[in-house]
């Protein structure tokens, strides 16, 4: 499998819909930060991330200070984006907008 182009139509039409999820400086990742309203929070949405991420076997790299989670997708597989990557991303909000957006 290749990785998608950044003009890709997937990969514009997806940032055009999520709008907090930009390319990263490493353009070979999509990356967004998420504010919870603590630290528990931010540690409760990760965990279920994980769990999501697992069964997909795809994998953020990602980070959490307090009450914030900064998340890069790529696909390490294809050197870049894929599929899985915005799939990912599209899991990891609806997590967030069900049970922690009012947090936040």
């Amino acid at each position: 499998m290749s990785p998608l182009s950044t003009e890709h139509p997937s990969v514009l039409e997806f940032l055009k819909n999520h709008p907090q999820w930009a390319l990263s400086k490493d353009p070979d990742q999509i990356e967004r930060a998420y504010v919870f309203k603590d630290f528990v929070a931010a540690f409760g949405f990760m965990s279920s991330a994980a769990l999501l991420a697992q069964q997909m076997d795809h994998h953020p790299n990602w980070s959490n200070v307090y009450n914030k989670v900064q998340v890069h997708l790529s696909t390490h597989d294809v050197g870049g984006l894929s599929h899985k990557d915005f799939l990912l991303a599209s899991q990891m909000e609806m997590i967030y907008s069900s049970h922690f957006s009012h947090a936040g």
